[in-house]
């Protein structure tokens, strides 16, 4: 089984596929597999993303999935049922985050600030989704990153593409989250394959350069 860690060390970003239908769930994520994504996000809002979450575990050993706007402990149950190993949410729940640590799934909860980053550290995550990242911008996560522990990762989404990338990891970042900048609902396999390789080789620049670490 490929754990979390060992994904996202392979390649750190999340592609949200927010929208995705679970009859072509997995096509897309066989594309982004090879063009070297490792992690697959299916937000709660997508239609009927349980089932697509049931789908992707065709890639077990290759990928590692889950979902994303999960807002509470029932849908973390309902998202492990489903086989789902990876937990995203937009915003800091504590009774998220425990459930999740609980069941032995991967938390990635959404944060603003340092207040909500503590308060999702103590309740057992070790990755932090900042959220909605452009609406704060690099040198809020800098500011950030000097009073967090250094062994958290902070994952920006939201309004963060491949352009922005060498940035971002300069403020800090670790990795990223995906979403329209790699799918949009109606796109093809192929289509999402054709971005996924542009965000793999644009995120490998910018965490391979000295100048950004």
């Amino acid at each position: 089984m490929t754990t979390f860690q060992a994904a996202f060390d392979e390649a750190p970003l999340v592609a949200i596929l927010r929208g995705v239908r679970p009859d072509e769930v997995v096509a897309i994520a066989e594309s982004l597999f090879a063009a070297g994504l490792r992690l697959v996000e299916v937000p709660l809002n997508s239609p009927r993303p349980l089932e697509s979450i049931a789908a992707l575990r065709q890639m077990e050993g290759r990928m590692v999935w889950g979902a994303g706007t999960v807002l509470t402990s029932d849908q973390v149950e309902a998202v492990a049922d489903a086989g789902g190993r990876m937990i995203v949410s937009p915003n800091t729940n504590p009774a998220v985050i425990s459930r999740t640590v609980e069941l032995g799934l991967e938390s990635l909860p959404g944060f603003a600030t340092a207040t909500e980053a503590f308060a999702a550290l103590a309740a057992g995550a070790r990755r932090l989704k900042l959220f909605p990242a452009a609406s704060y911008g690099p040198d809020h996560l800098k500011a950030l990153k000097a009073v967090l522990p250094l062994e958290a990762d902070v994952i920006p989404v939201g309004g963060v593409g491949p352009d922005q990338m060498a940035a971002w990891t300069a403020a800090g970042a670790r990795g990223f989250g995906l979403g329209s900048d790699l799918y949009r609902p109606g796109m093809s396999a192929g289509e999402v394959g054709l971005r996924a390789t542009a965000a793999i080789t644009a995120v490998r620049a910018a965490m391979s350069n000295p100048a950004m670490v």
